[in-house]
C-alpha cells in the first residue's frame, strides 16, 4: 500500500457544451475519485485536479445552435457539470475552468516559453476555409468521410467511429457545419510542435520504460502512432474563441484547444495552491511526485504523446507515471450520444433516484470499461443494487446493527475467548486492506469493488454459520463474542467502502459513531489494530443503507429510452418527396366520403389484414385494410373514417375490397385514421 507519497491526479477536463452523463462518470471520474480517495486514506499528499474545458470548437457550435454567446454556454454548463460532480462525491481538490484569468496567463506563458526557446516551427499552409461564412474552419466545424474507416460523419480532428486522430485536410468530401458549403483551401500562418523530433524520447520513455506497467490498450495506441511516424502538429488556430496567441503577427489566432486544455491541469493546481497557501511547483516539478492522468481512450494521443512532448520541450515538468485510460461505455447496446440524447444524465438520475449516488457509482465501477467497451443496462443496474448492495452489503450491516441494539441496547459487548473460527475471520479481515489497495493501485477498480463486497460476504457467512440469533438463547457469552467480531467487520467496511461508496461510508460511520472514538480506524490500521470498535462503545439504531429498486422504476427508464429512440428515428426519417403535380380535374375524380365501420374481423391466415364492413352512406360495402398490426377489430368498430369510394375493386386473398380507408403515419410509425370524428358529421358526407 502506498503511503506518504506526493501525487498529482488529473481527470480529463469536460467540455462545457452539455451536461455530464454516465459514460463520463464510468470512464474517467469515478475511477479517478476512487484512486484519489484511497491515496488520501493511506496517508499520501494528493492534489486531485480538474476543471471545465471552455475553449473547444464545440462551444461556439453549441452557442450557434442555441442562438446565444459562447460565454452563456460555458457559464451554464460549467455550473451544471460542477454541481453534478459535487452531487456524486467526486472529491476534486480543485475544479477550475479554462476561461479563468490564471489559466489564460499560464497557457500564454507556456506558449511563450516554447516560442522563445525555438521549440515551434512557423509555417504558412493551406487550411480549410468556408467561402460562404468567410472564415477558416476549426476542426469541429468540418465533417467528412474518414480516410481510415469510411465513417461519413468524422470530424476534422477525430473519427469517433474508429478513434483515429485526423487533420481536417485528411477528410474525404469535407463539408462545413456552419454553412454546409464545400470548403476551399486558403493560406494561413500557424505555429507547429514538431512531434517527429520527440519520437526517440517517446520510444525510450513509453515503449521501453512503460511496456510492462501501462494498460495494453493505451500502450498499443501509442505504439501504433509512433510506429506510423509522427508529424508536426499545429498549436494555433484561426478562431475568435480561445486564448489569443501571445506573439506579434498572430492577430485573429488562438491557441489550439488541445494545446491549451492540458495546461489547464497546471493552472488549476496553481489556483488550488494559492487558495490553500501551498507551493504549486512540487506537484508538477519535483521528481518524487507521481503524475497520473485519468482519461477516456479518445484522449490517449493527447495525454501520452502531445502533452508529454510539450512538457519535455518546456524542460522543468515531471512526466506522467501512468495514464490508465478506459474504453467506452455503451447504453443498452447503443453508443452514448449527447447530440442524440442517448444517455443517462447525472442531474436527471438524481431526480429519479434521489440519494442513490453510491448505487450508480458502484454499478459503473463493477461494470467499468477497463479493458474493452462495456454496456450499461438498467437491468444490470437493478441487479447490482438488489443482489449485491442490498442483499450482501446492506444485509450484513442491518443484521449487525439490529442485533446489537436488540441484545445490548447498542453497546458493543465485551468478548469472551476467541474460537479458531473467530481468529480466522479476524485474520482474513486484516488482509483485505492490502488486497483492495493492490487492485486500486494497479487501476483494477472492478476487481477492487468485488473485493470490498467480499468483506461483506465474509461477515454474512460468519453470521450465517454462527447463528447468534439462535445461540443467544443458550450461550449469551459466546453470542457476545460473535457480535463483537461482526462489529469489527462492520467497522472495517465503514473505512474500506469510502473510496467506492463515500455517502454510504458516511452513513455507516454515523451509525457506528466513529466520530465518538479517540482515533478513527484508518485504512492501514485495519490491518494492524487488534480493536477497531472497543467494547462499551455505543452505536446508533441506524437506517437501511440501501433499498430495493422495483421493476416499475426500471421499466420507466427503459420507456424513457424507447421514447428517445423513436424521437431520433422520427427526426432522421426522410419525408417522402412530393408526387407529380395533379390538376384540379384529377382531384375531382376522387370521391371521398365519411364512412362508419359497422363490422370488423381478422382476415384468416393474414397477419396485417382486417376485413371491414363500412357504411359509406351510399351503401354498406366490404373493404380490406392492412391495419391489423395497429388495431384490433374491437378498437375500430363504430369508428368514423375517410373512405375513397370510387377506387376500382380488387381481390385480396379472395375477398373483394371496394374502396380504401385513408390513413397516415406518425413519426414513430403508428397508423392513424384521417378521421372527421365530430358531432354532426354523418356517413356519406363528401370531402372536398
Amino acid at each position: 500500500m502506498s503511503t506518504e507519497g506526493r501525487y498529482t491526479i488529473t481527470a480529463a477536463l469536460p467540455y462545457t457544451n452539455g451536461p455530464i452523463h454516465i459514460g463520463h462518470l464510468a470512464g474517467v471520474y469515478v475511477p479517478a475519485d476512487i484512486y484519489s480517495r484511497h491515496l488520501r486514506i493511506t496517508g499520501n499528499d494528493v492534489a486531485f485536479i480538474c476543471g471545465s474545458d471552455e475553449h473547444g470548437a464545440a462551444i461556439p457550435m453549441r452557442a450557434r445552435k442555441e442562438g446565444v454567446s459562447p460565454q452563456v454556454i460555458i457559464d451554464k454548463y460549467h455550473s451544471i457539470i460542477k454541481k453534478s460532480f459535487e452531487d456524486f462525491g467526486i472529491s476534486f481538490d480543485n475544479y477550475s475552468r479554462t476561461s479563468a484569468p490564471i489559466h489564460h496567463e499560464t497557457a500564454s506563458e507556456f506558449f511563450k516559453k516554447l516560442y522563445e526557446d525555438g521549440k515551434f516551427i512557423e509555417e504558412t499552409s493551406e487550411q480549410l476555409y468556408d467561402p460562404e461564412a468567410e472564415q477558416f474552419l476549426a476542426d469541429r466545424f468540418v465533417t467528412g468521410t474518414c480516410p481510415k474507416c469510411g465513417n461519413e460523419e468524422a470530424y476534422g480532428d477525430q473519427c469517433e467511429n474508429c478513434g483515429s486522430s485526423l487533420n481536417a485536410t485528411d477528410l474525404i468530401n469535407p463539408k462545413s457545419t456552419i454553412s454546409g458549403a464545400k470548403p476551399t483551401l486558403k493560406q494561413t500562418k500557424h505555429w507547429f510542435l514538431p512531434l517527429d523530433q520527440y519520437e526517440d524520447f517517446l520510444k525510450e520513455w513509453v515503449l521501453k520504460g512503460h511496456k510492462k506497467d501501462w494498460k495494453t490498450n493505451v500502450y498499443g495506441q501509442i505504439k501504433s502512432w509512433v510506429d506510423d511516424g509522427l508529424r508536426p502538429r499545429a498549436v494555433t488556430r484561426d478562431l475568435d474563441w480561445g486564448i489569443p496567441v501571445p506573439v506579434e503577427g498572430a492577430e485573429g489566432k488562438v491557441l489550439y484547444v488541445w494545446f491549451d486544455a492540458p495546461i489547464g491541469y497546471i493552472s488549476s493546481t496553481k489556483e488550488w495552491a494559492a487558495r490553500e497557501g501551498k507551493d504549486w511547483e512540487p506537484y508538477w516539478k519535483d521528481k518524487n511526485t507521481k503524475l497520473v492522468h485519468f482519461i477516456g481512450k479518445d484522449n490517449i494521443v493527447f495525454h501520452c504523446i502531445i502533452f508529454p512532448s510539450m512538457l519535455k520541450a518546456e524542460g522543468s515538468y515531471v512526466l506522467p507515471e501512468n495514464v490508465p485510460a478506459n474504453e467506452f461505455l455503451n447504453l443498452e447496446g447503443n453508443k452514448l450520444s449527447t447530440s442524440k440524447n442517448w444517455a443517462v444524465w447525472l442531474h436527471e438520475y438524481l431526480e429519479e433516484f434521489p440519494d442513490k449516488q453510491d448505487v450508480l457509482r458502484y454499478a459503473l465501477t463493477a461494470n467499468a470499461p477497463e479493458t474493452k467497451d462495456n454496456d450499461f443496462t438498467w437491468k444490470d443496474f437493478q441487479a447490482r443494487n438488489n443482489n449485491e448492495l442490498v442483499a450482501i452489503f446492506g444485509n450484513f450491516i442491518n443484521r449487525v446493527v439490529v442485533l446489537t441494539n436488540k441484545y445490548y441496547d447498542g453497546v458493543i459487548p465485551t468478548p469472551g475467548s476467541f474460537s479458531e473460527v473467530d481468529e480466522q475471520i479476524l485474520t482474513e479481515l486484516k488482509a483485505y486492506p492490502a488486497v483492495i489497495a493492490s487492485s486500486i493501485e494497479r487501476y483494477r477498480f472492478r476487481e477492487a469493488s468485488q473485493e470490498l463486497l467480499n468483506v461483506a460476504r465474509l461477515g454474512n457467512k460468519y453470521l450465517a454459520d454462527e447463528e447468534p440469533w439462535k445461540l443467544i438463547k443458550t450461550d449469551e457469552e459466546r453470542t457476545k463474542t460473535i457480535m463483537y467480531v461482526a462489529l469489527q467487520i462492520a467497522s472495517a467496511l465503514a473505512t474500506l467502502s469510502e473510496p467506492f461508496l463515500p455517502f454510504t461510508s458516511i452513513k455507516l460511520r454515523s451509525i457506528l459513531c466513529h466520530s465518538a472514538l479517540d482515533a478513527e480506524s484508518t485504512w492501514n490500521e485495519i490491518a494492524i489494530k487488534e480493536v477497531l470498535l472497543p467494547a462499551g462503545h455505543q452505536i446508533e439504531k441506524g437506517e437501511l443503507l440501501f433499498s430495493k429498486i422495483e421493476d416499475a422504476e426500471i421499466q420507466k427508464q427503459l420507456d424513457k429510452l424507447e421514447a428517445t429512440k423513436k424521437a431520433n428515428e422520427a427526426e432522421n426519417k426522410e419525408v417522402e418527396p412530393q408526387k407529380d403535380t395533379a390538376t384540379f380535374e384529377d382531384f375531382t375524380k376522387l370521391d371521398m366520403r365519411v364512412g362508419t365501420i359497422v363490422e370488423a374481423e381478422k382476415m384468416p391466415k393474414a397477419k396485417k389484414l382486417l376485413v371491414l364492413k363500412v357504411d359509406t352512406g351510399i351503401n354498406t360495402r366490404t373493404i380490406v385494410s392492412g391495419i391489423a398490426e395497429h388495431f384490433t377489430p374491437e378498437e375500430v368498430l363504430g369508428k368514423k373514417v375517410t373512405v375513397l369510394v370510387n377506387l376500382a375493386p380488387r381481390k385480396l386473398r379472395g375477398v373483394e375490397s371496394e374502396g380504401m380507408i385513408l390513413m397516415t403515419e406518425t413519426p414513430a410509425g403508428k397508423l392513424v385514421f384521417l378521421n372527421p370524428d365530430e358531432d354532426g358529421v354523418s356517413p356519406g358526407a363528401v370531402i372536398s
